[in-house]
Order: structure tokens, then sequence, then C-alpha cells
């Protein structure tokens, strides 16, 4: 799993060669249209070095307005759109929740952290996986519930890119976070339906829960 660092290095290799196709993009739409650097700038009201920057791949400091003038000018619609990627850096909080949570576990079982779900192209990994109590046991922790069905869906789609079957959601014990979890008491009986005393009684003694839970620290 990429370090923080990594990941922040990946996000600007991919902002630069995003930059350098569009800046290709555009070269390409002003030469058709027969348009110069020149009179294309004073299209977007920018300048004409700016046009060339933005054509040759350098134009991460010219904002995103000025980029598509610039493409509006060539005949092109600048589009900006996120998509899912690796999982978000997690805090302190986090890692101290999931601190806490491993120190319930028996002397029988292995923690690993940030395992990833499959190769090398998927930048998704679970929180942590327990190993020792017959199935993988993926661990998801939240110092904040913000959209449950969200975080239901996620950890869903983890599971059927991976080959753990059991998951259990440490959730920090907050006021916020209760009265979420009680508002969606219902929803996630189904996903998550072994109680916390069963699990941490089970993990404790190096046992299988049985099934997936939410467990609050």
């Amino acid at each position: 799993m990429p370090s923080r660092e990594g990941r922040f290095e990946q996000a600007t290799l991919a902002a630069r060669r995003g930059l350098v196709r569009f800046g290709e993009e555009v070269r390409r739409a002003r030469l058709d249209a027969g348009l110069s650097q020149t009179r294309a700038g004073l299209s977007a009201r920018v300048s004409h070095t700016q046009v060339s920057r933005i054509e040759a791949g350098s134009s991460a400091h010219i904002g995103i307005v000025q980029l598509a003038r610039v493409a509006a000018a060539v005949g092109l619609d600048l589009s900006i759109r996120a998509y899912p990627g690796p999982d978000p850096i997690r805090d302190l909080g986090h890692l101290r929740l999931l601190e806490r949570f491993r120190s319930t576990l028996g002397e029988r079982l292995d923690w690993r952290v940030e395992v990833p779900l499959r190769g090398p192209r998927d930048q998704r990994a679970w929180d942590a996986v327990i190993f020792g109590a017959g199935k993988p046991i993926g661990v998801e922790a939240e110092t904040r519930l913000a959209d449950i069905q969200r975080l239901e869906r996620r950890i869903a789609l983890k599971q059927r890119d991976s080959h753990v079957e059991r998951v259990i959601v440490v959730v920090a014990d907050t006021r916020w976070n209760r009265d979420a979890l009680r508002t969606a008491s219902s929803a996630l009986a189904l996903a998550f339906p072994v109680p916390r005393s069963r699990i941490i009684a089970a993990l404790a003694t190096g046992q299988d829960p049985g099934g997936s839970g939410v467990v609050v620290l």
C-alpha cells in the first residue's frame, strides 16, 4: 500500500500527465481552427505566453478558469471529474482507533495493516486484516460516520473483490457516531449481525466471531 508521500507523488504525476494531454489537444484544435496563439489568447483573455505554456503542458500554475477559456477559444469543452481511487489518507485518530481494537485481540492472532485487496493496480486496501481465527477478517476503522450507506457499499465492493468474507467495522465511541449507528441500526443488522460482545469475546480467545459486526470503542 503506498505511503502518504507515495500517494501524493502519484497524484502529482497523474496531474502532470493530464496537463500534457490537455495541452496537446488544445494545440491540435487551435491549428485545426487556423488560429495563432495570440488570437486564441485574445479570445480567452489570456496572454499568448499562457497559451504556449498550456500547449506545452506547463500550465500547473494557470487557473482552471483560464484553462477552460483557452479550451473554449479553440472549440473544446473542459470537463473536470473525480473518480473513485485509493482509500483516503488516514489521520492519527484513525490509527489510534485501530490500535485500541488491536489491543483487544488474543495473542494467537496475526494482525496486518493496510492489506491490499488484489494486484498492484488496485490501490484499495483493508485498514487491517486479522489472521489466525479461521477465515481472514477484514477491519475497517471509522472515526466519524458520515454516510453509512456509502460505507456499506464500499465494504461490499471490497468483499466482492477480495477473499475476505467477514468484516468488523470499528467505530470511535462518540455521541455523533452512536446517534448515526442508532439511526441506521436496522440496515446495519443485515450486513453486520454479530453483536459487539460476541466479537470481542471470540477474538480475545483467538476464535472466529462467526460473521461480520460493528465494534464501538
